[in-house]
């Protein structure tokens, strides 16, 4: 097959995060506005371009005051950092419907190499004839790499927030007309 253009269906696919608080516990969080460039054979990602760009203004964390803090100069700085972006610059396939797609992640205007595991998890036809493909999306990033270092020490030792981020993408995509 060759290469196709994908445009995200953001009512099928979703963008989520946790990360430990208190050392205790994971809280999670997701973002709902989001978006990708995607120009690829979905059997075969290795020759895939992919640009990924989520608005951090639509953190959801189920917590206002959270969200808001998140969304403040301690955290985003959404007023001057609004997006985060992921330039994927290399990707080589560790399976039949696996890969380890490496590339330019930019958040809080820094930019650092990240890889992450994407699974292709399909193609289908909806009952209105429409090409669909499913991928998902995992990998960590640290925090502070990206200068997010508010924390607050715990008085039984410890800090509030962690610095590892757990990411997880589920993307449906139709083809593009």
């Amino acid at each position: 097959m060759t290469k196709t253009k994908w445009a995200v269906d953001p009512a099928h696919s979703s963008v989520d995060f946790s990360i430990k608080h208190m050392m205790i516990a994971n809280v999670k969080g997701t973002f709902h506005q989001f978006d990708a460039a995607i120009d690829a054979d979905p059997t075969d990602l290795t020759s895939a371009n992919i640009e990924f760009t989520v608005d951090l203004a639509s953190v959801d964390t189920r917590n206002e005051d959270r969200d808001n803090h998140l969304r403040s100069g301690d955290f985003f700085d959404v007023e001057n950092n609004p997006k985060l972006t992921f330039t994927a610059t290399s990707i080589t396939r560790k399976d039949d419907d696996e890969y380890a797609v490496t590339g330019n992640l930019n958040l809080h205007g820094v930019t650092k190499q990240e890889t992450f595991t994407v699974t292709f998890e399909g193609q289908g036809k909806d009952p209105w004839g429409n090409e669909k493909v499913g991928f998902s999306a995992v990998g960590a990033i640290k925090r502070s790499d990206y200068g997010l270092t508010w924390n607050a020490a715990l008085e039984t030792g410890g800090v509030l927030v962690g610095d590892k981020v757990k990411i997880d993408l589920q993307i449906q995509a139709a083809k593009a007309e």
